[in-house]
Order: C-alpha cells, then sequence, then structure tokens
C-alpha cells in the first residue's frame, strides 16, 4: 500500500482515543475547505485486524496492519499511560510497537507523536539527540529513561527536523495544525482551525500552562500574594514590597516562591503580567501602550521583551491569531 501521501496513525490497545481521532478529523476539515484532494490518505494501523480497546473503553478497527503498510509519508504516534495505586501516572511503552514504529519511520518523510508517544518514538531511537516535547505528567520519566533526548516539557509542540512532538492530548490538533501548514501553508491551516472553533493555532513555542492554571500553593501566606499580585497588577510590585505584605525579607520571599512556586518571585509577576495581557489581546482593541501599562509593563517594548520568553511570540502576533470575533 503507497500512496503520495500516506499518513498511518499506529493502533495499540490502551492508546488514548484523542490522540487516534483528534489528527484525522484535522485532515478531514482541510479536505472540505480544498478545492483540489489534499493527497492524503489516513489509514489506521496496528499488529491484527482485531479491534483495539482504547484508554476511554471505545474500540477501533485497524484498516490494515503494520505488515501491510508499504513507504510512508507520515507517521503518527499516540500514547498510552498507566496509573499507579499512588495516583502516578506513566507512559506505557510496548515493544512491540517500538519495533513497528521504527520500521515504519524508515525512509518516512516525517514522523509525529501525539502526547505521551514521545516515549514511544525516544524507545525507537527516534528521538536522539533531538529537542523534544511531551505531556508534562511524564516529561520526567522521558527525561529519566532517555537522557540523550533534550526534553522541553513547556512547548506546545516541537519541530526538530523531520520529527515532529506533541504535548498534552488536545495539543494534537495544534501538532495537526502544524503538520497542515507545513504542507498548504498558514492560512488553509488557519481556515481549518476556525473550523474547529480553535483560537487559530497557537505558537508551538506557547506554554502547555498559564499562570492561572498552576497548582495552589500549600503555603496560605503565598496563595495571598498571589491573590495580591492579581488585584495589583498595574502597580511595580518589587520583591520587597511582596516581602513586606508577608513580613519576611526580600531572600526568604524568594526562597519561599522557589519552593512553593518552583520560581522566583520577578518571574511569577512578568508571568501573571503576560497572562493579563494575553487575555486583554485577545478581547480587545485596546493599543499595546495600554496594555502594557495596565498590565504593569508600562512599555511596548518591555511588553514585547515579556512576550518573547514567556510564549516566543509578539504581542501583535499573538492578537492576530488568537483575537475573538
Amino acid at each position: 500500500m503507497t500512496t503520495e501521501r500516506l499518513i498511518v496513525i499506529v493502533l495499540f490497545d490502551g492508546v488514548d482515543l484523542l490522540d487516534v481521532t483528534g489528527p484525522p478529523e484535522v485532515f478531514s476539515l482541510l479536505q472540505r475547505e480544498m478545492a483540489e484532494p489534499t493527497g492524503y490518505q489516513v489509514v489506521l494501523a496496528a499488529e491484527s485486524m482485531d479491534p483495539v480497546t482504547t484508554s476511554a473503553g471505545v474500540r477501533i478497527l485497524p484498516d490494515v496492519t503494520f505488515a501491510e503498510v508499504g513507504r510512508v509519508d507520515t507517521v503518527v504516534v499516540p500514547g498510552a499511560v498507566e496509573t499507579d495505586s499512588r495516583r502516578r501516572v506513566s507512559a506505557v511503552v510496548d515493544p512491540g510497537v517500538v519495533a513497528a514504529v521504527a520500521r515504519l519511520a524508515d525512509g518516512a518523510r516525517r514522523v509525529a507523536s501525539v502526547c505521551v508517544g514521545a516515549h514511544i518514538l525516544a524507545a525507537a531511537g527516534l528521538l536522539d539527540g533531538k529537542r523534544a516535547t511531551t505531556h508534562w505528567s511524564t516529561a520526567q520519566q522521558l527525561a529519566a529513561e532517555h537522557p540523550e533526548v533534550v526534553v522541553d516539557a513547556d512547548p506546545i509542540y516541537i519541530r526538530d527536523e523531520n520529527v515532529w512532538t506533541g504535548a498534552g492530548l488536545t495539543a494534537c490538533l495544534d501538532l495537526t495544525l502544524a503538520l497542515v501548514a507545513d504542507d498548504f501553508g498558514d492560512e488553509l491551516a488557519l481556515r481549518v482551525a476556525r473550523q474547529l472553533v480553535m483560537y487559530l493555532k497557537r505558537p508551538s513555542g506557547q506554554s502547555q500552562f498559564s499562570v492561572s492554571l498552576e497548582p495552589v500553593s500549600t503555603t496560605r501566606r503565598i496563595e495571598d500574594l498571589r491573590q495580591y499580585i492579581s488585584r495589583n497588577i498595574a502597580s511595580p510590585l518589587t520583591v520587597t514590597d511582596l516581602a513586606a505584605q508577608v513580613h519576611v525579607s526580600d531572600r526568604q520571599l524568594t526562597r519561599i516562591f522557589r519552593t512553593e512556586l518552583g520560581m522566583t518571585p520577578a518571574a511569577y509577576i512578568e508571568s501573571a503580567r503576560v497572562e493579563v495581557a494575553r487575555h486583554r489581546l485577545e478581547s480587545s482593541d485596546e493599543t499595546l501602550q495600554k496594555i502594557a501599562t495596565a498590565c504593569g509593563f508600562n512599555t511596548i517594548d518591555t511588553l514585547a521583551r515579556a512576550f518573547r520568553r514567556q510564549l516566543d511570540t509578539t504581542p501583535n502576533e499573538y492578537r492576530r491569531r488568537f483575537r475573538i470575533g
């Protein structure tokens, strides 16, 4: 079985359902947006033709077996996880699936993993010396088991040469849109994103997290400070001012922030300001100067530098991609 753009999605028992169904939906919507055929042929491949039971309990029938697949354009590798008695999550890697992926990837134009599928790519040697991402919950496992891989748990997706890796479950849509843009350009990818009712296309460097989604700290005084920062985001918010709020020294405050939130007070404040600026860019027509002032950046240049550090994009580019309405 060969075609110009044969896309093979790997199936195995326990695979995450959305990892499997998300990419084909993007490819299908792309066809609706094009006057001519895309040239894509998407098939689901497994070890045998028996139904595969996904993590959600939904059974899926493969189109072909691994042995029946010939030359491939794109290999998409989803993932699977298991949880132990202490609710710790780890990626599942089956040696048979690893061997099949290694064979399918040999000669393929590109290979992509979805979520914890990166662990399978790593086991197959396809991430050696490459920068890669995966779901945040298994990033430490990936780094520990494969020190030859440069693991970055922050981005939505990463491309390193012809290997693409995606982060969390819904990031499979972002990753697939990026594949579409690589083949057909940004304009078509953006049109597909609109069909998906997504905020157009997230930059690859955008963090998997936003400040508002971070875990609540275990120390009440830090949680109170977070609320204080949110209420006074336009103010200078120096370390000394924050330390005074909870009656500790500057050094103590920095140590508490590192312990509780894994970052310095200054880094947290910048993240919080970027978060507020993001929402204003998405939902208003305010000038960049007004947003910079309202978020405590004061100047457009300071705002832009923070966006580059936090999101690897510019405020104007972010607004273009995410503007609602």
